[in-house]
């Protein structure tokens, strides 16, 4: 998702169905079928529009839920031109979370629940969660065992895993119905995670306030000026290193939000610029690692 959350996805609604002014997301009942022909029918998902409105229902079990969503609604949806924009996808994505299991509050901890257990296990192939499960790994040998601080977190996955191995954490983000999300789901799985509602180019916290301070996709969703501001924060936040990872693209994908793209050369760039020791390398994406003091190897 890209990670506005302009909206309340935390807003209750009738079981199984999640409305606004954009969409209408159901939970599918075949005895509940009007005979409207569907746009289009996926292995997941049927598209209706009714006067301006877009209706999806879907066919997804609560076993099912997770952030693999992401690439199921691209794929299907998304990609093949049948529905555009971020503020659609957003809300279709709410939607399906939110009809999926009764109760906006189960709905979210169960996306949670799957998401992180799957992450753990370390899956194959080019699923969402596949394919950013390496990043969170190796920002987990990066950050050590000192207080971290997340830039960007949009539901917060990284946050919840550092703090689940007892870091301090504070996972912040422009967003307040992202923070409130992320609150809410640590907190119902007791899990300690600080949540603040900021922009990561002015963060209401001291100089050195984190051992470590990480911005994972965020650069590409803001312009060469606002990215710059924004690493320079962090290095003012961190008192040890600042981590940054972007994915490599030949187009910026507009669906979650990007505006740019990034290359080794771009990355190394906005290091140099620093004036401090920097590494930049390619793992699943690109990756520039700020360290203040001398430069250090890190994995």
């Amino acid at each position: 998702m890209s990670g506005a959350l302009t909206f309340d996805p935390l807003a209750a609604g009738p079981p199984g169905r999640y409305g606004d002014d954009l969409v209408e997301v159901r939970r599918e009942d075949p005895r509940a079928m009007d005979g409207v022909c569907p746009i289009v029918e996926t292995a997941h998902f049927r598209l209706r529009r009714r006067d301006r409105r877009i209706e999806v229902t879907h066919r997804l079990s609560p076993a099912e839920l997770d952030n693999d969503l992401t690439g199921l609604l691209a794929d299907e949806l998304f990609t093949p031109g049948w529905l555009s924009g971020a503020a659609v996808f957003e809300r279709v994505f709410t939607g399906v979370v939110l009809s999926t299991v009764d109760e906006p509050g189960r709905a979210w901890l169960t996306f949670y629940d799957n998401t992180l257990r799957r992450f753990r296990r370390r899956p194959a192939g080019s699923s969402t969660i596949a394919s950013f499960a390496p990043v969170y790994e190796r920002v987990l040998r990066l950050t050590g065992t000192g207080p971290v601080l997340d830039l960007g977190s949009c539901f917060g996955f990284l946050a919840l895993l550092l703090a689940e191995r007892g870091q301090t954490v504070t996972a912040s983000d422009l967003s307040p119905g992202a923070m409130r999300l992320l609150g809410m789901v640590a907190a119902r799985r007791n899990t300690p995670v600080r949540t603040l509602v900021c922009d990561a180019a002015r963060v209401p916290l001291p100089d050195n306030a984190a051992d470590t301070v990480t911005a994972l996709h965020l650069l590409e969703h803001l312009s060469p000026d606002e990215g710059t501001a924004v690493v320079a924060e962090a290095l003012r936040l961190a008192r040890r290193r600042v981590i940054v990872a972007v994915p490599y693209e030949d187009e910026p994908a507009q669906l979650y939000g990007h505006t740019r793209t990034f290359g080794p050369a771009e990355l190394a760039e906005l290091g140099a610029a620093t004036g401090r020791p920097f590494t930049v390398d390619e793992h699943h994406g690109g990756w520039l690692v700020l360290d203040h003091g001398e430069r250090s190897d890190h994995p």
